[in-house]
């Protein structure tokens, strides 16, 4: 199996939430982009609520616009194996120094887990001592929800930390 390594972390003094992923698929990590696969939700839900096409601009803009509106985004695997984009094909994974985050946002108010994959290390972010969410996954995997209940469940957690209207 081949040993994968994660993205840096999308984080500054301004992020009052942090969203954590799993692992990216394989899409994002030849793009080099967080939620690069076309048919993740991700953007198009971040978009809705911000009333911003970010499907239109540069991937440096999102970020900007991200960083902008106080969000945070990052993985809790650093590395791991994993053939493919499943997350239950991930083997043997590292986690993540979240830790570093808690140093570098002094203003993060709490973390949301990008699916349930990620939300298994909960433990993890709870130990840094801020609430933290399940949210659903913006995964094409996750088919079992619908665009508008993802986004319902997404803008309840991001407005409640001011990172959507």
């Amino acid at each position: 199996m081949t040993r994968l390594t994660g993205l840096p972390p999308v984080i500054g003094p301004a992020t009052r939430l942090l969203v954590l992923g799993s692992f990216p698929g394989v899409a994002s990590l030849r793009a080099q982009q967080y939620y690069g696969h076309p048919r993740n939700q991700f953007w198009k839900i971040l978009g809705a609520l911000w009333s911003i096409d970010l499907m239109a601009m540069t991937y440096d803009d999102r970020l900007t616009c991200v960083r902008e509106q106080g969000l945070g985004i990052w993985d809790v695997y650093a590395s791991c194996e994993r053939e493919g984009s499943l997350d239950a094909d991930i083997r043997d994974p590292v986690l993540n120094d979240l830790a570093l985050v808690r140093a570098q946002c002094p203003g993060l108010q709490a973390i949301a887990h990008n699916g349930s994959e990620s939300f298994r290390h909960a433990r993890h972010t709870h130990a840094l001592g801020l609430p933290v969410y399940r949210l659903p996954s913006t995964s094409p995997a996750n088919a079992s929800w619908s665009f508008d209940r993802k986004l319902a469940a997404w803008a309840e957690v991001l407005r409640r930390h001011g990172v959507a209207p």
